[in-house]
């Protein structure tokens, strides 16, 4: 079986196994907490956010080890999306059903699909197109990076987050379906509402 890498890194550090030192600590809080100040959401809503997603994680690994394996979680503003590849729908309909019962939750999306495990070349597909279009993102001066969340199942991207007009969130989505192996691209999206001029 392939633990999924989210997964593992969500292990680890609940198990104080990652960046043990005091300076990694530091420095890797210091980043984080200067990603975070960036985003839409701010400082409380990614630790709102992060809380949410270990709850389910928590969940999960509780009811059923196996569920934490091929299937991931991704909250932008308290809500979920799961997504990710079950063996049968009685897995699929109990991680749905455990991520509604995570205190904080607002909204599940469900795109987990039934199916056989990935093999590594997949995955290791679906990772570079993840990391592709994140990189893309970062580097495109007419869109702001931090508020997307990206996750990648078979070819087929998800994008979560807060785009700050369509104009933009189009970008993301041309940006990814532009990607070598991109099948589809399923947006969760919201657009920031306008604000009136010389609002204060």
């Amino acid at each position: 079986m392939i633990l999924n890498p989210r997964a593992l890194l969500v292990v680890l550090a609940m198990f104080g196994l990652v960046a043990c030192d005091p300076i990694s600590l530091t420095l890797g809080a210091g980043a984080a907490t200067g990603v975070a100040a960036y985003q839409e959401r701010g400082i409380e809503g990614v630790a709102r956010d992060t809380a949410i997603e270990a709850r389910i994680f928590k969940l999960w690994a509780q009811s059923d080890k196996k569920l934490v394996v091929h299937m991931s979680i991704e909250v932008y503003e308290s809500r979920a999306l799961l997504t990710g590849i079950a063996p049968s729908e009685q897995e699929r309909a109990e991680a749905v059903g455990l991520a509604w019962k995570a205190d904080g939750v607002e909204d599940v999306m469900n795109e987990i699909i039934i199916g056989e495990p990935p093999g590594l070349g997949e995955v290791a597909r679906d990772t570079a197109i993840t990391a592709e279009l994140k990189s893309r993102l970062t580097f495109d001066e007419k869109v702001l990076a931090v508020n997307y969340a990206i996750e990648t199942v078979r070819g087929t991207v998800f994008l979560l987050g807060i785009a700050q007009n369509k104009q933009e969130l189009d970008q993301v989505i041309a940006r990814a379906r532009n990607i070598s192996y991109v099948k589809r691209v399923i947006s969760y999206v919201r657009i920031k509402p306008a604000t009136k001029a010389g609002a204060s």
